[in-house]
């Protein structure tokens, strides 16, 4: 199949499988005349990197993750050590954001609204603090 029924089976855009390709995640053997051939194997390919990604995978991640899926002689751990990081990460990064968005309220809060020039949200971003 060409590039496009690959695009449509696998839920990626064309433009991300030739990347993917550029970058060595996916090799998809070539016709006669040069053009990509994607079969099962390499639709499968691309079904687990969109899976990967929607999850938030890192390209790199994602490479570790392939070569695992492959390896046959994998041990589980070595996947389960890849997703408990990326899961720490993520946990971190929500906390972060549970962090940005108290500020923002205290900072939405604090702020009359009206039609006086004074602004603590302005003020805070200007000084670098919370307004308190």
């Amino acid at each position: 199949m060409n590039i496009g029924d690959a695009a449509r089976a696998s839920g990626l855009p064309s433009k991300t499988i030739r990347y993917y390709e550029d970058i060595g995640l996916l090799v998809p053997p070539r016709t006669a005349n040069g053009y990509r051939d994607f079969g099962p194997r390499e639709i499968n390919i691309l079904t687990f990197l969109a899976r990967a990604r929607a999850l938030g995978f890192t390209i790199e991640e994602c490479r570790a993750l392939l070569a695992l899926w492959q390896d046959t002689d994998r041990a589980s751990a070595d996947v389960r050590r890849i997703a408990q990081t990326h899961l720490e990460e993520i946990d971190r990064k929500i906390s972060d954001l549970r962090d940005m968005r108290a500020t923002l309220a205290n900072l939405v809060h604090c702020c009359a609204g009206d039609d006086r020039p004074d602004c603590p949200i302005l003020e805070s971003l200007a000084r670098g603090g919370a307004a308190g």
